[in-house]
């Protein structure tokens, strides 16, 4: 598939998946929607893959849905536009493919995560941002609310109480209150963001791939499971990872004080 609003590369073991419409802040078309699905789905069938990298090009993460592009600005003379549902619809993929991707993504929040742009943050498992990132909960000011799986994910990222006082002020959380409150995992200065990022993500990609994918399937089901479910999914999937490669590889080392080499077998 061509791309022509995204970036999309590997590099050994890291993807990296760049909204690339710098000159509209890298808002989301529908277009965009289906190039990023598409390289989703290559990622989920390339096993070489052990993290991936999302982030925008230019000075702005993601400014949300593209209100030109989209038609957005019929609702000033019709209430209902004929098309919202199937806007909605597209712009979902970019969460749903980021959200179910079995290997760790990994947010680099170059500057401004507005509306959908702060949902497609909190689909990732982790967020790194410097002194530029801001997030902002943008749909009530125009009206409406977070419909791209916001109201879901923004809750699970910085608890409840947070998250609905963003959604109802639609006030920024700028860098500094983001590290504290949990929407970024690491906080540093613009000009090592990418260095941080990718350091991160090369250490990750270090460890054992089944065990990895394993934990973050099980940490993103947990929460719908009473504890003892947990446990019997504990149960499963440590008698799956205890029979691979890897789960021989790292007591070898460890009894060999070396560093273990992972081959995702």
């Amino acid at each position: 598939m061509e791309f022509k609003n995204i970036l999309y590369a590997k590099q050994g073991p890291l993807a990296r998946v760049t909204f690339n419409r710098p000159e509209k802040l890298n808002a989301l078309t529908n277009e965009l929607a289906g190039e990023v699905a598409a390289a989703f789905q290559d990622i989920a069938s390339d096993s070489g893959v052990r993290c991936v990298v999302v982030t925008g090009a230019g000075r702005a993460f993601c400014a949300g849905a593209d209100v030109v592009a989209n038609r957005m600005g019929e609702r000033a003379t019709a209430p209902r536009p004929p098309d919202r549902l199937g806007l909605r619809i597209g712009l979902q993929q970019v969460t749903h493919s980021i959200f179910h991707c079995q290997v760790p993504t990994i947010a680099m929040v170059n500057g401004p995560a507005v509306g959908g742009g702060f949902d497609i943050a909190c689909a990732c498992d982790l967020r790194v941002g410097s002194e530029k990132t801001r997030f902002m909960v943008a749909y009530i000011r125009r009206g409406i609310l977070p419909d791209i799986g916001g109201v879901w994910l923004i809750p699970r990222v910085i608890g409840l109480p947070k998250a609905m006082e963003l959604v109802y002020t639609a006030d920024f959380l700028e860098g500094e209150e983001a590290f504290r409150v949990g929407a970024l995992n690491k906080l540093v200065p613009s000009e090592q963001l990418e260095a941080a990022t990718l350091e991160l993500a090369t250490r990750i990609a270090k460890g054992p791939p089944i065990a990895i994918q394993l934990s973050k399937m099980q940490m993103q089901r947990a929460k719908d499971l009473d504890f003892d479910a947990a446990l019997e999914m504990c149960r499963v999937t440590a008698r799956i990872v205890g029979g691979t490669e890897d789960a021989v590889e790292g007591g070898r080392s460890f009894l060999e004080r070396r560093e273990a080499v992972f081959k995702g077998r």
